[in-house]
């Protein structure tokens, strides 16, 4: 399989940069020039598709991380600090 994503160059742009029906295109030309079963296309594009899904997550996490580093550094009160001084109000007033 790597030999494949060698070939198509996938390596060096990466998977992100690559929409679903690009990858499916070039699985196809593969296929049609016989470099490549039509089993194994069908495997690569579903790991291509899992590889972008994971990298989409671990990237959002990585944003979620940073942004939530960036406003404690510059002091902002997130949506759970806020909520969190809610509930103290609240407990207040109970009282």
């Amino acid at each position: 399989m790597k030999e494949i994503i060698k070939k198509i160059g996938l390596l060096g742009i990466g998977l992100a940069a690559l929409t679903e029906e690009k990858v499916r295109e070039i699985i196809e030309d593969l296929e049609n020039k016989g470099e490549i079963s039509k089993e194994d296309g069908k495997a690569f594009v579903k790991e291509v598709i899992e590889a972008r899904k994971k990298q989409k997550i671990e990237l959002e996490k990585t944003v979620a991380k940073e942004v939530e580093k960036a406003f404690k550094t510059a002091g902002i009160a997130t949506k759970k600090d806020i909520e969190e001084i809610i509930k103290k109000i609240e407990s207040i007033k109970a009282k």
